[in-house]
């Protein structure tokens, strides 16, 4: 392991630490460790660590990843935009969360940081970094989406003005299902194959990234979470879920990252949620809060205007 590699190593375990630590204080239920490890005879070779909370009384499903993996092969999901590392070994190591409330005013909120090293034949080992977090609700809130992409913001301004704006778009555009002409929530900030900053800086932002996910995302959930709900509001948060899961299976790079390269199938999919619906075309009476979501919310803005 190259000394970059084990400083981010380092710092992942520890921020996986801190967010289930926090999460677990809001909810006051437990989670459950589960520490795995590849063994010598399969695709891929490495270890983790999947905590999970379920049926909790403020998160009906909280999974947090972490996953640290070496494989023979790059496969063709990491180097769609790197063909020149086709084939290289590869080293892959990141934090992965996925949460889903109970109360249907709470958004579901995902983030994720990596970095992944791949060496060719002939030539240096490459290193890169992706990540970002972005917010789903299921009823929408313009101080919730304002707050949330604020601190993103201010997390990405000493790295350069133009980051967040190009973060943004590149979350707007990455987070659309589309196959239905939809954005998946209200974004946030999304960066892959990064390392123009070079490896040090490059990782300090990934840092800054992830060290501002609590500020962002528990403010919102304090704000909500004894919200009086009834089964309009679970039946639409059901549906809205569905979503999630589609857009999970069909268009996630990360999902298909994970199944391609023979990874560990259950922490994979830790980001599933607990209970989903589907429903034929289902259609929401303008003026009500659920074609607002929609409508409104749903739709590429600029919340910092």
């Amino acid at each position: 392991m190259t000394p970059v590699a084990a400083s981010v190593r380092e710092y992942l375990i520890g921020l996986q630490s801190r967010i289930v630590d926090a999460v677990a204080q809001k909810d006051g239920g437990t989670f459950v460790s589960d520490a795995w490890e590849k063994g010598p005879h399969e695709q891929l070779q490495g270890n983790g660590i999947t905590k999970i909370l379920e049926n909790g009384a403020v998160f009906e499903r909280a999974g947090c990843g972490f996953s640290h993996v070496q494989g023979p092969k790059l496969p063709p999901s990491a180097t769609q935009h790197r063909p020149e590392l086709a084939g290289a070994p590869f080293e892959a190591m990141g934090v992965s969360l996925v949460f889903h409330p109970r109360n249907p005013y709470v958004p579901t909120v995902h983030m994720n940081v990596r970095m992944i090293a791949a060496t060719p034949a002939h030539g240096a080992t490459v290193a890169w970094f992706g990540g970002g977090m972005d917010l789903t609700p299921y009823y929408g809130f313009t101080e919730d989406a304002v707050h949330f992409h604020q601190t993103c913001r201010d997390a990405l301004q000493p790295f350069g003005a133009d980051l967040y704006p190009r973060f943004k778009t590149w979350c707007d555009d990455y987070f659309c299902l589309k196959h239905r002409d939809e954005q998946r929530g209200i974004g946030g900030v999304f960066f892959d194959d990064f390392s123009e900053l070079g490896v040090d800086n490059s990782f300090a932002m990934l840092r800054s990234v992830a060290d501002a996910f609590l500020p962002a995302y528990m403010p919102i959930v304090e704000r909500h979470e004894k919200t009086a709900y009834g089964e309009r509001e679970r039946a639409h948060q059901l549906y809205r879920r569905g979503r999630y899961v589609e857009f999970n299976l069909v268009w996630d790079r990360g999902t298909h990252f994970g199944l391609q390269s023979g990874g560990r199938t259950e922490s994979i999919l830790l980001s599933m949620p607990p209970l989903v619906s589907w429903s034929y075309q289902q259609q929401y009476q303008p003026g009500t809060a659920e074609h607002a979501l929609t409508h409104e919310f749903l739709v590429r803005r600029d919340w910092l205007s």
